[in-house]
């Protein structure tokens, strides 16, 4: 059984966009989930977007934890906030379900994800909309550039790679896509405006590579925007190499999975699942050769085996959750919440000065 939505006792209002009843052109949408740090660098990551027009946007924050517990910091946010900012509480567990709960409530024609752990550059929304315009794109992608601190000395590198995104040096249209976090879709796009995110997708993640996969399947245009810049600061239980082979893993399964997802591919089945054993028959002995010869980049060789291995074992048992975690909590539990009547969870409107 779903938890239910609830009244966080701010008012709520049907959600009708910035100013006096118009629409945002554009919501910029950060999901989040107890990370109250990287929630506020995000934020103000995107108060601080230069060379677009601040009355076009909307933020929207979507908390999804089991309790409201982002809601005082949305609410400190919301009196330095340049643009309208919307909070929402999804307290249904799942990557899924917290995207999902945005895009019910975001007004906006064209939107904006951006990760609790991200720090947008200044002209990162300017970036995106341009290439967006200039290619007519249906969504596009930007570069991201993960930092680890000094104080993560084994694998730095590695780390600092495995969370980044590089792609073309320069604007244009591409074949293939890349993750949510920093990208802009157009809503008219999506093959369902409201609920686009697999649900059964809500704790192994890839909800994404799923939603883009189709999308590409309908023949969107997909678009690459270099100066769209972002850094990604990973919390430090993520800055580790087993967490980095079991996400390598987890992605290595993504295009066999999606083979059996809505539709029955067995040849692209197949045609994954051997291309993944030649992946880990070629990298494993080699990575076994760097790691005993202590090889600088031994750790991207392993990478490349353990993604190999994730595309032959894709099903069940190897599903690994990384999402959707309850927090910890004391042995007597929480106040229960009441619940309320939004459709989109509790939801406040916040106006910024």
């Amino acid at each position: 059984m779903q938890p239910a939505r609830t009244d966080i006792a701010l008012r709520a209002r049907p959600c009708s966009g910035t100013g006096q009843g118009a629409a945002a052109r554009v919501s910029i949408v950060i999901p989040t989930q107890r990370r109250p740090s990287g929630l506020a660098r995000a934020v103000r990551s995107a108060f601080r977007q230069s060379g677009v027009r601040l009355a076009e946007l909307e933020l929207v924050i979507v908390d999804n934890d089991e309790t409201p517990s982002a809601e005082p910091l949305a609410r400190a946010l919301a009196a330095e906030a340049p643009f309208h900012l919307v909070y929402v509480h999804e307290p249904a567990p799942g990557v899924s379900n917290a995207r999902n709960a945005a895009l019910a409530v975001a007004t906006g024609g064209l939107i904006a994800f951006l990760d609790d752990d991200e720090e947008a550059f200044p002209g990162w929304l300017a970036a995106l909309l341009r290439t967006q315009a200039r290619f007519e794109a249906d969504v596009v992608f930007g570069p991201v550039r993960g930092r680890a601190p000094e104080r993560v000395g084994d694998h730095r590198l590695y780390l600092e790679r495995f969370f980044s995104r590089e792609g073309p040096s320069e604007e244009g249209l591409i074949a293939h896509y890349y993750g949510c976090g920093d990208s802009l879709l157009r809503r008219a796009a999506l093959p369902h405006p409201g609920r686009p995110f697999a649900e059964g997708r809500n704790r192994t993640g890839g909800e994404d590579d799923l939603l883009f996969a189709a999308m590409k399947r309908a023949g969107a245009r997909f678009a690459w925007a270099p100066d769209a810049l972002v850094y990604e600061d990973p919390t430090p239980e993520r800055l580790t190499l087993g967490y980095a082979l079991a996400r390598a893993f987890a992605y290595g399964q993504g295009p066999t999975r999606a083979c059996v997802t809505g539709r029955r591919d067995v040849a692209g089945v197949a045609y994954w699942m051997s291309v993944g054993l030649g992946q880990a028959l070629v990298f494993g002995p080699i990575a076994a050769g760097k790691w005993l010869t202590r090889a600088p980049d031994r750790a991207l060789a392993l990478d490349r085996a353990v993604r190999g291995l994730g595309k032959t074992f894709w099903w069940g048992p190897f599903c690994r959750d990384f999402y959707g975690a309850p927090a910890p909590r004391p042995r007597s539990g929480p106040r229960a919440a009441t619940a309320g009547g939004s459709p989109a969870g509790a939801l406040a409107g916040i106006h910024g000065r």
